[in-house]
């Protein structure tokens, strides 16, 4: 393997290390056992689906128990509204203006960090009249947890950052990817610890199995396809790039926006989810916290329905048909029986819609159908469809990256020899 692949993996496995470090560091003043009975009989409900993506920092009261949810939180708002505002859109496309638009995206992650510490800070405070606090000045408390929980969420949006830029693959996918994959052996001995103790049957257990093997069969398959359009080039450029590969298709993948909808989803259902949890149990807040819970059909219609927004709103964002067909006009590039320019552009927009509607079920089902079938059975988090549909597309496309990387120091290598 070229060294400098190897160097980039080393380093995002460095920063993914120096990530779970970071759950097991506690916020000062809370007793972690409290939170940890809590949340054991709370696994099914929203607290436990985001401890899940917290990697089990929150049953540790870590300072990076809020998670990554915060910065996609505002990496969503920003989205819409670089979608709404055509300013913003432009400052996005820019390269000194993405750096802005970065920028504030870290300024309203601060912001929303800290709303969300408050409130899980006072929610601390109603959890066993006060037991799981150890600080009797509540001012104090709030101001230490507050400060804790902002430094760890800044240190994992920093952590995803470097990530990105100096690793290999996106930042902030393989931390969620991190965190789901650190719980995946304690809930395989549940599983199991359930069986030994005759709380569910081995074919049960089977069945568990069967229906996660037969989850990520369909999560490869369908990220493996696509759609190829033919393409044809004159004569001419044929003649000066004969010593070149040029592609003679485009390669179109039926899921376009990735791993982007069910993580942007679960971000807008969990949040306020996790805050109504902390209502009182005979206000209306409770009552509408019960509906739209984790394990509750509401909560799976909604993410069915939120999937398939995110799922057309981001593909309409990373596939721009216009560009594609200015592209292909510059380099005498066609597609057989089409025009170039708006003809091209209008055939290319066709074929990305139809394949986002199937790409958008496809997201949606896997979401929400497995999770479904395994809930009476008291299936962990881990073992639904959306960590499973999490765990797999990044994966698949973090080898993609290390792959196109090799690719890429191969052929700098054979240019330098002059081959």
């Amino acid at each position: 393997m070229n060294r400098s692949v190897l160097n980039k993996i080393l380093i995002t496995l460095l920063f993914l290390f120096a990530y779970r470090m970071l759950s097991y560091v506690p916020v000062p003043g809370v007793d972690a056992n409290v939170i940890k009975e809590l949340l054991t009989h709370n696994a099914s409900n929203a607290l436990g689906l985001f401890n899940m993506f917290s990697g089990n920092a929150l049953e540790r009261v870590s300072i990076i128990s809020l998670g990554i949810m915060p910065y996609i939180t505002a990496s969503i708002i920003m989205e819409l509204l670089s979608a709404t505002f055509a300013n913003i859109g432009k400052m996005k496309k820019e390269r000194d203006g993405m750096q802005q638009y970065m920028q504030i995206v870290r300024y309203l992650t601060i912001l929303i960090t800290v709303i969300q510490a408050i409130s899980v800070s006072y929610g601390l405070n109603s959890i066993g009249n006060g037991d799981a606090i150890m600080i009797s000045n509540m001012t104090l408390f709030v101001t230490i947890a507050v400060f804790s929980m902002l430094t760890g969420t800044m240190l994992i949006m920093w952590i995803g950052e470097q990530i990105t830029q100096r690793g290999v693959g996106n930042g902030i996918s393989l931390i969620i990817f991190a965190g789901i994959v650190s719980g995946i052996p304690h809930a395989i001995a549940a599983e199991f610890s359930a069986v030994s103790e005759n709380d569910k049957s081995i074919f049960q257990l089977l069945i568990v199995f069967a229906v996660i093997l037969l989850t990520v069969f369909a999560i490869i398959y369908v990220e493996l396809a696509e759609r190829r359009i033919p393409i044809s080039y004159a004569r001419k450029v044929i003649m000066q790039n004969q010593n070149k590969r040029i592609m003679n298709y485009i390669p179109i993948k039926i899921n376009l926006s990735g791993v982007i909808p069910p993580i942007f989803a679960s971000a807008l259902l969990v949040f306020p989810s996790t805050i109504l949890q902390q209502a009182s149990p005979d206000s209306i807040w409770a009552k509408i916290g019960d509906y739209i819970n984790p394990a509750s059909y509401l909560y799976n219609v909604l993410m069915f329905v939120f999937i398939i927004f995110f799922a057309y709103f981001y593909s309409s964002i990373v596939f721009n048909s216009k560009d594609i067909s200015d592209n292909l006009k510059r380099q005498n590039g066609y597609i057989p029986g089409l025009r170039p320019g708006e003809n091209t552009a209008n055939y290319l927009n066709k074929v990305a819609g139809h394949l986002t509607f199937w790409g958008s079920m496809y997201l949606a089902i896997i979401s929400t159908v497995p999770w479904l079938l395994l809930k009476g059975m008291g299936v962990h988090f881990v073992f639904g469809g959306t960590s499973v549909l999490i765990v797999v597309q990044v994966a698949i496309d973090t080898m993609r990256k290390i792959e196109a990387q090799l690719y890429t120091s191969k052929y700098k290598t054979l240019s330098a020899v002059g081959i």
